[in-house]
């Protein structure tokens, strides 16, 4: 017995030292979280229950010269169901009613959205799609349907908002205002002034709370976001309407492969119109890529303006000098220049060399002057800028290539190639801004697409003055000699361009034909029709160029029958169907009481930022995302401009959410 007690007792010693072990292992162990390792564990902690979120900011706005919005930022809805969380009950008593609402909605048989319904519930199915892409009034109407309008936790109703962009004037200068998408290089001019559109994030500190949602600790931020700015571009929405239809027009005509239009304003360089259309497999013609800025290829005949200016400004020709073009053949290391006249023109003056585009005379009076010292024709070029890219804000601008006599590519026909278009290689732009030069008398001014970067319509943060790249390209007297030159190819009978003569209107301008693929067999020949110039020719107002790439022959290719039309039709729809052509309107100019009541908007919507803007006489397209983006239901009625609105402008936004716009 003594024995059994004895053990016994050993027993409860070892289980009483193991326990005071224990025991102090566990002090020693707080200690260490406490005054050792405390803050690493604290952070964990607060790493899984408390996160550093960022805000994104509104990415601004992009305008046309007059306002009109041409990009915008909008919320968009996707819609998911839950199915799973909403009660046996409620989904057996509703499902039908539910079905009959989203049949009304989207189109589909309720019969489908009833099968599709019970097919999720059946599987659990916690994340059904139900819709994408919602507008804010789709978005609340959605919201009341039956079993949705219980919310997340009863009526297993899932909403994700995103913020898109969009083109209010659609897909007309689409390639142009551009687009900037995460993780890819921007383009338009979205990509180049990204750096004021974006904005800066701001940060807020969130709390996880039940199913893994996150809210805002506290009421205010820690870093308020700053919404990104507006840019205020040229482009004219009307004269952009113009090209992008015209040139449309003439490539469904001509069944071209793809074409590019550019309006420039010649004084100040700013870009008033911009198409850039292509085809796709199916025929159908969109803003594909930005060939006006991208797409360096060989001009053509529009280069012999440049070939005809370099020879006067040398002096070495007058617009008189008679040059002998005889049966309109001329041959060199046994190359063929060709005029398209078969029979030639014979003894001819320069002046009308370019008017009648002769290949041969042109070709000849280069030939003659620089054959022996090519450097000295190259070098003029060079001394206006046609070698040198113009360092427009869009990116991708291609590179000029104009050969020297240095380059190891040069042969004994490359300046007589030179001389009518063949061998170099400009972009549309580029052709368009030495003929802007000549129409704005020697000046070259840099192609412009913006005006100014703004916080607001009347605030200025940068404006975005003319730039020159060359104070005189040539001579007043070279100019005024080669202005006449462009005004007889149009009015002249004999001038390439006779067919777009006016009564009504004045335009100089040249013809272009460029054959494409000269190295080929003769049934792969392809064309690139162009005409570039300006309006009107007493007081040039815009610069135009037009290039279509690989008409159908059979139909046309020449550059006056395919692309001339669509320079003429520019014209002439700006002078007769627009007021800007007598008067564009000066958007620095703003009238003080508007600007005052406006200022007192903003001072109110920056204080409580529900504020109710005053709509009344803005564009329906402009005052829709306005008011959508505040949160507000935007129903109208009529087109046109705003003439009445049912919250009074001025008021904070309260639980009334929905605003009746009436147009005129």
């Amino acid at each position: 017995m003594p024995v059994t007690e004895k053990n016994i007792l050993n027993r409860l010693y070892f289980i009483a030292g193991g326990m005071f072990l224990f025991a102090i292992a566990v002090m020693v162990q707080l200690i260490n979280i406490q005054f050792v390792e405390g803050e690493k564990y604290k952070e964990m902690a607060e790493e899984r229950t408390l996160r550093n979120a960022t805000i994104a900011p509104s990415r601004g706005n992009v305008y046309a010269d007059d306002g009109s919005l041409l990009a915008t930022s909008v919320a968009k809805y996707d819609i998911f169901f839950d199915t799973k969380t909403v009660k046996k009950k409620t989904f057996t008593e509703n499902v039908k009613a539910l079905s009959d609402s989203l049949s009304r909605m989207f189109g589909k048989s309720s019969a489908y959205y009833e099968k599709m319904l019970k097919t999720a519930r059946k599987n659990e199915n916690q994340y059904l799609r139900i819709a994408r892409n919602l507008s804010y009034s789709e978005y609340i109407r959605i919201k009341q349907f039956p079993i949705f309008k219980h919310g997340a936790y009863k009526g297993g109703f899932i909403d994700k908002v995103k913020t898109v962009r969009e083109l209010p004037i659609g897909k007309i200068a689409e390639r142009t205002v551009g687009h900037q998408r995460e993780g890819q290089k921007g383009v338009g001019l979205e990509g180049a002034y990204g750096e004021y559109l974006r904005g800066k994030e701001g940060r807020r500190l969130e709390q996880k709370i039940a199913k893994g949602q996150w809210k805002p600790v506290s009421g205010e931020n820690e870093l308020e976001p700053q919404d990104g700015y507006d840019i205020i571009s040229t482009i004219n929405v009307n004269i952009q309407d113009i090209a992008h239809h015209a040139l449309l027009e003439q490539l469904e005509k001509y069944k071209a492969d793809h074409g590019c239009v550019v309006v420039m304003e010649v004084a100040t360089g700013e870009i008033k119109a911009i198409s850039n259309l292509g085809r796709n497999k199916q025929g159908k013609y969109y803003e594909r890529l930005n060939y006006a800025v991208g797409e360096q290829h060989e001009p053509g005949s529009t280069f012999k303006l440049m070939a005809m200016v370099a020879a006067l400004e040398d002096r070495v020709i007058d617009s008189n000098y008679v040059v002998d073009t005889g049966d309109g053949k001329l041959t060199f290391y046994g190359k063929t220049v060709k005029d398209s006249n078969n029979k030639g023109y014979g003894k001819i003056t320069a002046s009308k060399a370019f008017e009648v585009s002769s290949n041969v005379g042109i070709v000849k009076i280069i030939n003659d002057f620089y054959g022996k010292n090519p450097k000295k024709f190259v070098d003029r070029l060079y001394n206006m800028g046609l070698n040198d890219t113009l360092g427009v804000s869009i990116k991708g601008e291609g590179k000029p290539i104009i050969p020297h006599p240095k380059d190891k590519s040069w042969s004994g026909i490359s300046l007589q190639w030179m001389a009518y278009g063949y061998g170099v290689e400009l972009t549309p732009l580029q052709i368009l801004t030495f003929y802007n030069a000549i129409a704005n008398s020697g000046e070259m001014v840099r192609p412009r697409f913006i005006k100014a970067v703004r916080e607001n319509w009347y605030a200025s943060e940068k404006i975005f003055e003319k730039e020159v790249l060359n104070p005189s390209i040539c001579s007043k007297e070279t100019v005024e000699k080669v202005k006449k030159m462009m005004q007889n190819v149009v009015e002249k009978k004999h001038g390439t361009g006779n067919g777009l003569y006016s009564p009504d209107f004045s335009m100089a301008g040249k013809t272009g034909t460029c054959q494409k693929n000269y190295g080929g067999k003769r049934s792969e020949v392809k064309y690139i029709s162009s005409f570039a110039g300006f309006f009107p020719v007493e007081n040039p107002k815009y610069s135009c160029i037009v290039v279509i790439h690989e008409p159908v022959q059979a139909i046309g290719y020449y550059g006056a029958d395919v692309s001339g039309p669509v320079f003429k039709k520019i014209a002439h729809k700006i002078y007769r169907d627009t007021p800007i052509f007598d008067q564009v309107e000066n958007i620095e100019q703003v009238q003080k009481n508007v600007a005052s009541s406006y200022e007192l908007y903003l001072d109110k919507a920056r204080k409580y930022k529900t504020i109710i803007p005053n709509v009344v006489g803005m564009p329906a397209m402009d005052a829709i995302p306005l008011l959508e983006n505040l949160g507000l239901r935007v129903e109208v009625k009529g087109k046109g401009i705003v003439t009445k609105q049912s919250l009074e402008a001025g008021e904070k936004i309260g639980t009334e959410k929905r605003i009746v716009l009436e147009l005129s």
